[in-house]
């Protein structure tokens, strides 16, 4: 039987074409700077984004971490939301690798951090009242936010505030080819507003590694060094750099199957009574279970060959190893579990 994985987008397996074209990669050692593969995919993404150079990551915590140290010294600090990945969901690598201080803001519940908060949030800086602070260098924003695009009007205007008080701007861009397509808007427009952004091809993209940093080359080029301190300087990694340019080439547009798959879940989902669909938004679908049942169901799931997160608040993503027969199972399967309880 086939399993059925919403847990993550991050599930995804190389398709038979994406492992041709890994195996049919010409490589060379990346570090070296002769990965003709890697070269290839960095200087597509860099054209795709509108950008003047990329870096090829095996991750987009890495690659989110080295924008930070190429944006901020030790003792900067940047602004980022309350819930961000990267300040929340990253290790603490900014303030533990990079002696970087996050100002965490809440998010409003669409991933915007109130502009008016983020100018307060600014500290001073120079002689005087400003050696008490550490100096605001950047702010870090994140597309999509639990599935939704960010309202390019916000974008704008968050941007233009940290452009006109000195600040640098880096994107969480993990899932941004989502935005674009959900947006309908191109990837060039999603990045433009900001120096540098992080984009993985690891998740909805369905490639099995890696993640692009696209910018300003004087930013790429710093973080290039980051990436070698890191750990992040591979060899042969053209073989995964293959994959990511085929992922780019093949799988952006079939997104909107995606975004579409998760509607139809989340419309499913909402006939049973026992589930509370919070929001849905691209590949993404929040519920609410009824806490007692929460875990009971994970297990029932499981054993149907249908993986989920069962926490109280649960979140099912859907990706290109889901189509609409595997939706409709899952629904079924959800609808049986809880007609089995009330029986």
């Amino acid at each position: 039987m086939k399993i059925i994985d919403l847990r993550s987008d991050t599930v995804t397996r190389p398709t038979p074409a994406m492992q041709a074209a890994m195996a049919a990669a010409e490589v060379g050692d990346d570090v070296w700077g002769d990965d003709p593969t890697v070269n290839r995919f960095q200087a597509i993404a860099a054209e795709r984004t509108g950008k003047e150079a990329a870096l090829f990551f095996p991750s987009g915590t890495q690659s989110n971490l080295a924008a930070l140290m190429a944006h901020c010294d030790r003792g900067d600090e940047y602004i980022v939301g309350q819930m961000a990945h990267t300040y929340r969901w990253e290790g603490g690598g900014a303030a533990v690798l990079g002696s970087i201080q996050p100002q965490p803001i809440d998010n409003e519940s669409d991933g915007t951090i109130p502009v008016a908060k983020i100018a307060a949030a600014i500290k001073p800086h120079g002689p005087g009242l400003g050696a008490h602070f550490a100096r605001t260098r950047l702010l870090a924003l994140e597309n999509t936010w639990s599935g939704r695009a960010l309202p390019m009007a916000y974008v704008n205007e968050a941007t233009a505030l940290a452009r006109e008080k000195g600040l640098g701007v880096h994107l969480d861009g993990a899932r941004a080819f989502n935005a674009a397509v959900a947006s309908n808007v191109s990837i060039a427009e999603i990045c433009k507003p900001f120096d540098t952004v992080s984009i993985c091809t690891s998740k909805g993209l369905g490639a099995p590694i890696g993640a692009v940093l696209v910018g300003h080359r004087a930013l790429i080029d710093k973080a290039y060094r980051w990436r070698k301190m890191l750990g992040g300087g591979m060899r042969q990694s053209g073989y995964v750099a293959a994959a990511s340019i085929y992922a780019l080439d093949h799988h952006v547009a079939r997104l909107a199957e995606d975004h579409a798959n998760a509607e139809a879940l989340a419309a499913g989902l909402t006939k049973i009574e026992q589930v509370k669909v919070l929001s849905q938004a691209t590949n993404m679908v929040f519920l609410q279970l009824p806490e007692a049942h929460a875990k009971p169901l994970e297990t029932f799931m499981a054993s149907k060959g249908m993986l989920m997160q069962g926490a109280y608040s649960a979140r099912l993503v859907t990706h290109l190893d889901v189509n609409r027969d595997d939706v409709n199972r899952f629904v079924a399967a959800v609808s049986e579990y809880f007609a089995g309880v009330n029986a």
